[in-house]
């Protein structure tokens, strides 16, 4: 059995969740306790010990980034419940932990749970938290780092080390300022939604570009921008007025 946590300051959230868990997922999860504020969440994890704590982001008295941030080691698997479409889930994303949007139903709660099983046993969980935190401080964190899920566990890259990223089916394959590169198997669709919109720009259907990795662009024998590691790259023709004005722009 799967021990779990719940921790949501509205106790009909905390029941609702609950039921789903019992309802859906029978014998399979066992729910130690259900607690209404970030100190008492901070107690039973302490004294519970749980395999996987379903998490409000925020609640009255303090938030789950700040339960979080007083914890010296995790181990145990995290899913984020709000009732907020708000700028904490881009973080979120981009640390590669889940959540799930209020009212919960229970296709959505299958789908993360179904992620939390696949997972090697906490992997990177602690280091992913970290990124997570330290993302939601855009202002002086204009680059995020990225969890990027690979067969391993999770590679943990800072933006600005990514020179682009080129589409491979419904794979990527992300190519660092070091030369080396690796394969996620995400789309190249789902790449961009995690990077920075303002420093990464799609030049074409195969390829997204940081731009400041940009040292100039041709259009002899077709239109291309030209890296500081000196490849080229194709634009597409209805990318093309977009990536010269951004270049222009810079």
């Amino acid at each position: 059995m799967i021990k779990t946590l719940i921790i949501d300051d509205e106790q009909p959230a905390r029941e609702f969740l609950e039921k789903l868990l019992n309802r859906y997922f029978p014998n399979k999860f066992v729910v130690v306790h259900k607690v209404g504020n970030i100190e008492q969440g901070f107690e039973q994890i302490k004294l519970q010990k749980p395999h996987l704590v379903f998490l409000d982001i925020k609640m009255q008295g303090g938030s789950g980034f700040e339960l979080l941030k007083k914890i010296k080691s995790i181990d145990f698997e995290v899913i984020f419940t709000t009732a907020y479409s708000e700028f904490a889930l881009e973080a979120i994303k981009q640390s590669a932990l889940d959540y799930l949007l209020k009212p919960i139903n229970h296709i959505e709660l299958g789908t993360a749970i179904k992620k939390f099983e696949k997972k090697t046993k906490y992997q990177n969980e602690l280091d992913r938290i970290r990124i997570l935190l330290d993302n939601m401080n855009t202002n002086i964190n204009p680059y995020p780092k990225i969890a990027f899920p690979v067969s391993e566990g999770y590679k943990l890259i800072k933006s600005n080390a990514i020179i682009y990223c080129k589409a491979d089916t419904n794979y990527t394959v992300i190519k660092q300022m070091d030369e080396s590169s690796f394969t996620i198997a995400k789309t190249l669709k789902n790449v961009e939604e995690l990077l920075p919109k303002d420093f990464f720009l799609r030049i074409h259907k195969s390829f997204l570009v940081n731009v400041n990795f940009i040292k100039g662009y041709t259009h002899a024998d077709g239109s291309y921008v030209i890296l500081t590691n000196n490849e080229k790259l194709p634009i597409s023709s209805r990318k093309k007025t977009q990536v010269i004005e951004k270049i222009l722009g810079k």
